[in-house]
């Protein structure tokens, strides 16, 4: 069995260069990347690099909606005559991409004002966002956890959005575990911002972090290269613990804040994604604070948390996985 082969492919979102990977015995890529001439000759050149024939690629497998990452499928697929396939609950934002892009739209902008982000900022971030180029609609097959596409199977891995999905592989070096943007080498997927449809999207992530922590050795990443998963996992973990402790301590003795006001203790100025990033990650731990007893939702419009009485962010330890 031979084993999959990274092509880099485009250097234009956040996390830096996506990994694309081509697993010539299945005939499948994983990941394609982003949109563009670019990321597409790149890609291509992968493809025969790994001695695979573009009419060899059967199976186009995504992790998630993320264009850095699905923004390549659809001409993939259209070259290849392949099929796409993704978690059930990312594919609505592929195979119904204008409709979608719409919803996701309002619903980003109804988070961003729920956070109290000032219109100022939040405003420009909604009306920046730019569509790919890809078909208002497209026929993408729907898989659960579980499920096997040419050797490869899928392991449901929500909370950098709410279908993301990992892929594991057989190859000659056992199992290799494709992680999209579960585990990065070089910093932390975003949580909260990255995706808003989820009501506790920071329990979700850590449920899925613990699911493959002792499972696999190795895992390859949407972006950087291959990470020891039990070590990131670890890394992960106390990083989120650590965060949020300085959530807690970042809210005020007496009163209340909202994930705006948090975000901004934490990170200092934001615009553009990372106001959104930033809010949202600081709304995903006020919320699994709140599901733990630590804090208190009092406020609606925007939403507002305050520290019930008597926690202490020493406090804050395993509890915070669910």
């Amino acid at each position: 069995m031979t084993d999959a082969v990274r092509v880099a492919v485009g250097t234009g979102s956040p996390e830096g260069v996506n990994g694309a990977y081509v697993l010539p015995d299945a005939g499948v890529v994983v990941d394609p990347g982003p949109p563009g001439d670019e990321p597409w000759g790149a890609l291509r050149a992968g493809i025969a690099d790994a001695d695979l024939a573009l009419d060899d690629v059967e199976h186009v497998l995504v992790t998630h909606w993320h264009a850095d990452h699905a923004g390549l499928a659809t001409r993939l697929a259209d070259a290849a005559d392949a099929r796409i396939a993704m978690h059930a609950a990312d594919a609505p934002l592929v195979a119904s991409y204008a409709d979608e892009r719409a919803r996701r739209l309002d619903r980003d902008a109804a988070a961003l004002r729920r956070w109290g982000v000032p219109r100022d900022v939040r405003t420009p971030l909604v009306e920046a966002d730019r569509p790919s180029p890809l078909p208002d609609t497209y026929d993408v097959h729907e898989l659960s956890d579980g499920d096997v596409v040419a050797g490869v199977e899928l392991l449901s891995t929500p909370g950098h959005t709410a279908g993301h999905a990992s892929f594991v592989y057989d190859g000659s070096r056992g199992d290799t575990l494709f992680l999209g943007d579960l585990l990065l080498p070089t910093y932390t997927p975003n949580v909260g911002g990255s995706d808003t449809r989820t009501d506790d999207p920071l329990a979700a992530y850590l449920r899925s972090v613990d699911r493959v922590a002792d499972a696999f050795d190795r895992g390859e990443p949407g972006h950087g290269t291959t990470v020891d998963v039990a070590s990131e996992a670890a890394s992960v973990r106390e990083h989120h613990r650590e965060r949020a402790r300085r959530v807690l301590d970042a809210l005020p003795a007496a009163g209340a804040a909202t994930p705006w006001t948090v975000a901004r203790e934490l990170f200092g100025e934001m615009r553009g994604i990372h106001a959104k990033f930033g809010a949202g990650e600081a709304s995903a731990h006020l919320r699994r604070l709140a599901a733990i007893g630590a804090v208190e939702r009092c406020e609606d419009d925007p939403v507002a948390y305050r520290v019930r009485p008597g926690t202490h962010s020493d406090s804050i330890g395993s509890n915070l996985t669910p």
